[in-house]
């Protein structure tokens, strides 16, 4: 069960406002950027929230990899998003593909700033 898990926490993003309200448009976008790694979508979930008063609801983006999963939350009344990207390796090393995307997913927010870690998850061998 070795394998890579990653994740960011995005704060002040500057990236067009769409992008943290419209599941659509965020699944579609993280579908195509799961494949430009070459990691393999198996099936995915995008849900939009409700607004509350403090302005448009946020999404949860899911998409489950056969290597693993990512996932994605906006709060787009803070500007903020957190990313999880987990990579097992049985079938392969696929840490590469696991980092090339989370920097893809912090691209594309545009954040002012983030806080990213890095775990190795399972032994070796």
């Amino acid at each position: 069960m070795n394998g890579l898990h990653l994740t960011a926490d995005l704060y002040r993003c500057r990236c067009d406002p769409a992008w943290l309200t419209d599941a659509a448009r965020l699944g579609a976008w993280c579908l195509a950027a799961v494949e430009s790694v070459g990691l393999e979508a198996v099936e995915h979930l995008f849900h939009t929230f409700p607004g509350t008063p403090q302005g448009a609801g946020g999404v949860t983006a899911t998409v489950l990899l056969a290597e693993s999963h990512v996932c994605l939350h906006t709060w787009p009344e803070k500007k903020a998003v957190t990313c999880d990207v987990y990579v097992c390796n049985f079938s392969g090393d696929h840490s590469a593909k696991a980092r090339d995307l989370m920097t893809a997913l912090v691209q594309r927010f545009q954040p002012e700033w983030t806080e990213q870690r890095s775990l190795d998850r399972g032994e070796e061998g």
